[in-house]
């Protein structure tokens, strides 16, 4: 068997950016004002700092208005609440995202289900959850919504299809196995209790790994044609005279590679997709929340 196909997120990503760019001008004209997303960022973790600044840069790059709260660490939650109600009330954001993990003294789920709805641009709210369940239209959480839409570009139809969603994160797994209903997949969500996992992956032409352990999936855990897409992100210790380690998903990719016929790298797979489609979701927020037709649903 041929190596596979490797699936070039990144490639992607700027595509869609391209595409949400085209969008975001066109609706600046019929609403008046740009797009506007809100970032909160609770306390000064380094790693949320750079995801942050990077999603301030791609918004104002596709032509939309960020807006950055940057809140120090011991931030009281009443005050955090009251932000969000004003983010909410602002008729000039059209997407609020919250960046988690918030500190330890703040209860996450209260903030997160205080934000609207109509501008829940991670799709963590209960509504926006209900509406995914239901096949309601609504803001779907952007990895699961990014790995469906590579899916998608290198499969087609995926009707019919047997998927296998390792991990049922509220973040990636439920939501994505939800996704994959809706495209008439028969879906299998595992878990760390499922008994004898390799067998179970090994009955699916489509593998999501999303548990965060490095390198779980092995080849020979994988049907030979199978499509996988790797959604972990994982740093190895450092080897020897070096720094840092190594960047791997939740696949053996080398030997992934010997028997899929197209799998996602780590890193440059789901990765680029998140913020590419967190600002397709609130591109598609701006347009409902300012009554203006989209023209492209499937943005």
């Amino acid at each position: 068997m041929t190596q596979a196909a490797i699936i070039d997120g990144k490639e992607f990503a700027a595509t869609l950016r391209s595409r949400i760019a085209g969008h975001a001008a066109s609706f600046e004209a019929k609403a008046g004002r740009k797009a506007g997303l809100a970032v909160v960022l609770v306390g000064e973790d380094p790693a949320s700092q750079v995801y942050v600044a990077s999603k301030a840069k791609q918004t104002v790059e596709c032509g939309m208005a960020s807006f950055e709260h940057k809140l120090p660490a011991d931030t009281a939650q009443a005050d955090l609440i009251a932000l969000i109600d004003r983010l909410n009330a602002d008729p000039m954001v059209d997407g609020i995202l919250v960046q988690l993990p918030l500190p330890g003294h703040l209860d996450e789920q209260a903030v997160v289900e205080r934000i609207s709805p109509d501008k829940d641009v991670d799709g963590l709210t209960p509504i926006s959850t209900g509406r995914l369940a239901l096949g309601l239209p609504g803001l779907v959480p952007c990895t699961p919504l990014g790995s469906l839409m590579l899916l998608k570009d290198r499969l087609g139809s995926l009707s019919g299809l047997n998927a296998v969603v390792i991990g049922r994160s509220i973040l990636v797994g439920k939501p994505m196995a939800q996704l994959l209903l809706g495209e008439n997949c028969t879906v299998t969500i595992a878990h760390s209790r499922t008994a004898d996992l390799p067998a179970v992956v090994r009955r699916a032409d489509i593998v999501i790994a999303a548990v965060g352990r490095p390198e779980m999936v092995k080849g020979d855990w994988i049907k030979p044609g199978a499509t996988v897409i790797d959604v972990g992100i994982n740093r190895l210790p450092p080897e020897e005279g070096k720094t840092k380690g190594r960047l791997v998903g939740d696949v053996d990719y080398a030997e992934a590679l010997q028997v899929a016929a197209a799998v996602t790298p780590v890193p440059g797979g789901v990765g680029p997709m998140t913020i590419a489609v967190l600002l397709r979701n609130a591109l598609v927020a701006a347009h409902r929340n300012a009554g203006v037709a989209l023209g492209d649903e499937t943005l």
